[in-house]
């Protein structure tokens, strides 16, 4: 596929999308959505892809929804029909979710609304020092979908999402370190290169880091026994695995292990 409202590129391991509307900060537009999924496809079943990364062109991550969008949108909804020309963020979501593989944000600028939402997804987050977050749904006196809802809770806790989707606050990176929602914040210069270091550690980890996501993940909704029992299939898997040898052969060998993620 000719890629136009994103840039998609596959370098030693690391797949990056690259959501490349600058003009627009990145809003989202029906293609864009269209070219995620393929991408997101792609990196999901390429065997030499390990870590997945998403960032924003120029000065944005993503603005969310165009507003003219979201205007014309509203006689769909009162007739309870789906608008034809809306992200289809749900077909991203489930993607996401089903890839096992590290899903990492790289956030250079404002985030806001159904971008932030898309940033929910990210199993990792690093942003810039200029980067800026709002839930935003509440000024156009909308619901955030279920990626606010669902997701945002789980990562700052229950009552800060409140917080954050009834007031629509902008907030900036460093609130965003403070109460959890990033895990890095670094100068604008810098983001890229410690994104890449951080992914291509990934990149170059074994076969368990896909387990740890995968249980990482089920254990959210589960009781204690079913965790156990989980952990116990993902021990499984993990031992039987070809990285599961070369981890302790190279401690004993004393080189750097050449795990294969298999």
């Amino acid at each position: 596929m000719h890629f136009q409202h994103i840039i998609y590129t596959k370098e030693q391991g690391i797949a990056t999308i690259t959501l490349n509307q600058p003009r627009t900060l990145n809003a989202f537009t029906k293609q864009m959505g269209d070219e995620w999924i393929v991408a997101l496809r792609d990196a999901k079943d390429d065997p030499d892809v390990r870590v997945v990364m998403v960032t924003g062109a120029g000065r944005a991550f993503c603005a969310g929804g165009n507003p003219r969008d979201l205007l014309a949108s509203r006689e769909y909804y009162r007739k309870a029909q789906e608008p034809p020309f809306m992200l289809n963020t749900g077909a991203i979501t489930h993607h996401i979710l089903d890839m096992d593989k590290p899903y990492i944000g790289v956030i250079n600028g404002p985030c806001v609304g159904g971008g932030m939402e898309m940033v929910n997804l990210c199993d990792f987050r690093i942003a810039s020092d200029q980067a800026k977050f709002s839930v935003a749904f509440v000024r156009m006196g909308e619901v955030p979908t279920v990626l606010g809802c669902y997701m945002l809770p789980r990562i700052v806790g229950l009552p800060m999402s409140l917080e954050l989707m009834w007031t629509g606050r902008l907030f900036d990176a460093e609130e965003a370190l403070r109460i959890g929602y990033v895990n890095r914040v670094v100068p604008l210069n810098e983001l890229m290169p410690a994104a890449l270091e951080l992914a291509g550690q990934l990149a170059r980890g074994p076969y368990s880091i896909r387990l740890m996501k995968r249980l990482a993940y089920r254990c959210l909704d589960m009781d204690l026994e079913q965790a156990l029992v989980a952990h116990r299939e993902s021990v499984v898997l993990a031992c039987a695995s070809e990285d599961a040898m070369e981890g302790p052969r190279a401690w004993i060998e004393k080189r750097e292990p050449m795990f294969r993620w298999k």
